[in-house]
């Protein structure tokens, strides 16, 4: 069956700076990103995995192999950080903005709860916005779990994630993550987060 692919990204691995640099995206994606996809194909090879969906793969991980739910959810946390981020960033629409105002009282507080979630969590990890039910959350998870496992104290579907592995950020910013997210913000792509969130509602 199919295998899964490292995807280029759609920008210049420099297309980002100066908010993360361009050694780091470079690594980031070919080596960390790579040898997820790598490894996650060697773990489902010959066996009944063979050929289901990553969705699939996550949404039942605790059924799986620890290779599978690491590699298989840096995978999908790797594929969906690359397309939420865009250089100079994006305004955000109007539909999500109603919704994130609905959710969390304001834009700020959104910003506020969101970057505390990605400060705070402790090691590597990620933190999220996704939608439950219809409506927004925000939380984090350890490693590379996510909101779509069955093993993920938040669940729901991702819309936004942030990667607080120190591999993201360590070249710039050394031990200063609390930088890192302030300055991330001014990549966001909220363009495509709000078409993942208008294709869910």
């Amino acid at each position: 069956m199919g295998k899964f692919e490292l995807l280029a990204l759609p920008y210049d691995y420099n297309a980002l700076e100066p908010t993360i640099d361009k050694m780091t995206m470079e690594i980031h994606h070919s080596k960390h990103h790579g040898g997820y996809v790598t490894k996650l194909n060697a773990a489902v090879e010959g066996t009944d995995l063979d050929g289901k969906s990553l969705e699939e793969l996550l949404s039942n991980v605790s059924n799986h192999s620890t290779a599978v739910r690491n590699n298989g959810g840096g995978h999908f946390n790797h594929s969906l950080f690359w397309s939420i981020m865009k250089p100079g960033g994006a305004e955000v629409p109007s539909s999500l903005s109603d919704a994130i105002n609905s959710a969390f009282t304001s834009f700020d507080e959104f910003k506020n709860q969101f970057s505390n979630a990605a400060v705070t969590r402790f090691g590597s990890g990620w933190a999220w916005l996704v939608v439950q039910d219809g409506k927004l959350a925000i939380g984090s998870t350890p490693n590379q779990d996510n909101p779509i496992m069955d093993v993920s104290d938040i669940k729901g579907t991702p819309i936004l994630g942030l990667d607080v592995w120190e591999h993201a950020y360590y070249l710039k910013y050394q031990n200063r993550r609390p930088e890192y997210i302030e300055n991330w913000w001014n990549v966001v792509n909220w363009e495509e987060v709000a078409k993942r969130y208008n294709d869910i509602k």
